[in-house]
C-alpha cells in the first residue's frame, strides 16, 4: 500500500486533530496522571538537564516552553524558582538562536556554587543575570524593572513556593511585566490534580492550597489572560494543566 506524503498544512491539520482527541480521551487522561503520581514517587522530573545541569521539570513542559520562545521571541524571560539552573540555560540557548536580552533568574537560594557553575558556560551565561532574594520584595521587584525598562516583550516562569498566598502575590505583579501576546506560565499547578497522600513530598501546600487555587482565583479577577488550550492539548503529560497563560489584551 502506497504511504500517504502529507503537505505541511496538512500535516499540521492531522496532528491538531489528533490532539484533540487525545486530550478528550478520558480514560487516557485518568491514566497519564497516574503515571505521574507513581513516576514522581521516583522523583522522575529530576531526571532531566541541559548542558550538564539539572531541570526541575518533564521535557514535555521543556519543550512546550521551547515553543512559546520561537513563535513569542520574547526579549527577556524572568523565571521565579531557579533550582540548579538546567533551565536558565535553557532559555539562553534558545535565546542564542533566536535573539533576545537576558534571562532573569530569582531565588531566595543562590549558592555560590551555583553561580560559579552558571558563569562556565560562555555566551550563555552573559544572558543570564541572577537576583537572590524573594520573588515579592520590593527591592527584587525594582531590579527587575531596572533590567527590563518599559519592555513588555517579556516572558514569566512561576515555579518558586508553591503556596497559594505567594503564588497569587507573584500573579498579580509578574503578570504586569507581560504585554499582549506574550506568556505567564504558572508551573505545578498539577499539584492539585494528584492524590492527597503523596508522603514522599512533604510540602506545606497540598489540595485547596497551591499554584491550581490561586490561578484559579486571579483569573477571576484578571480576564487580560486566556490558557492556551490548544498547547495543552497536546501535552498529555504536563506539570503545569491550565497553566500556560497568554496575554491577549492589555
Amino acid at each position: 500500500m502506497k504511504k500517504k506524503l502529507y503537505t505541511r498544512e496538512e500535516f499540521e491539520e492531522f496532528r491538531q486533530d489528533a490532539a484533540l482527541r487525545m486530550v478528550t480521551d478520558g480514560e487516557l487522561c485518568k491514566e497519564s496522571l497516574k503515571l505521574l503520581n507513581r513516576a514522581d514517587s521516583y522523583h522522575w522530573i529530576h531526571q532531566t538537564t541541559w548542558f550538564g545541569q539539572p531541570v526541575l521539570n518533564l521535557a514535555q513542559d521543556m519543550f512546550a516552553i521551547q515553543e512559546i520562545i520561537f513563535e513569542t521571541r520574547p526579549k527577556y524571560v524572568i523565571e521565579v524558582g531557579v533550582a540548579w539552573g538546567g533551565s536558565l540555560l535553557f532559555y539562553s540557548t534558545l535565546m542564542g538562536a533566536l535573539g533576545g536580552e537576558k534571562i532573569i533568574g530569582i531565588d531566595t537560594y543562590i549558592p555560590e556554587d551555583l553561580n560559579r557553575r552558571l558563569s562556565a558556560y560562555g555566551k550563555l551565561s552573559e544572558r543570564i543575570v541572577l537576583i537572590n532574594d524573594s520573588s515579592v520584595d520590593k527591592s527584587t521587584i525594582q531590579q527587575v524593572k531596572g533590567i527590563i525598562g518599559n519592555c513588555r516583550e517579556v516572558m514569566v516562569i512561576l515555579d518558586s513556593h508553591h503556596t497559594h498566598y505567594h503564588v497569587l502575590q507573584e500573579l498579580c505583579i509578574y503578570s504586569e511585566f507581560v504585554g499582549k501576546g506574550y506568556y505567564l506560565v504558572c508551573s505545578d499547578t498539577i499539584i492539585e490534580y494528584l492524590p492527597e497522600e503523596q508522603i514522599h513530598r512533604p510540602r506545606p501546600w497540598g489540595h485547596g492550597n497551591n499554584p491550581a487555587t490561586a490561578l484559579d482565583f486571579f483569573l477571576k479577577q484578571d480576564d487580560c489572560f486566556e490558557v492556551d488550550s490548544k498547547l495543552e492539548s497536546k501535552l498529555l503529560l504536563s506539570c503545569h494543566p491550565g497553566g500556560y497563560l497568554k496575554r491577549h489584551r492589555d
